[in-house]
């Protein structure tokens, strides 16, 4: 069987839609599928999900704990620079396993990508 290649593109913020959250719910759900390889990028202000620390109330979701899972799943996620850089985002404030990214990076993962998603 051949290997998929997966690339989902997150955009919107961690927390007032629900967009991010489904985002991740997906591909934590494609990365537990055999053959198959996914690639998580977040731009704009998806970054924030990323931040390590994030206290939600009880019973709702938190993406911190979800790209805990996705890296878990062996997925590759980075974080668009520039859109840190936007936000006051630093390095040290993003996640174990997360790390800065550029938009060179992102061209390079498109073209290995089967499949894009975007978000």
């Amino acid at each position: 069987m051949n290997r998929t290649n997966c690339l989902f593109i997150v955009n919107d913020p961690p927390y007032g839609t629900e967009r991010a959250y489904n985002a991740l719910r997906h591909t934590n759900q494609m990365a537990k599928l055999p053959d198959t390889h996914v690639k998580l990028f977040l731009m704009a202000d998806a970054v924030q999900c990323a931040r390590k620390g994030q206290v939600v109330p009880q019973g709702y979701y938190n993406l911190e704990r979800m790209i805990s899972i996705a890296l878990r799943h062996e997925v590759e996620v980075r974080a668009c620079g520039s859109c840190m850089d936007a936000r006051a985002l630093t390095d040290d404030a993003l996640m174990a396993g997360v790390h800065r990214s550029t938009m060179d990076e992102l061209g390079h993962w498109t073209l290995w990508a089967d499949k894009v998603l975007v978000y």
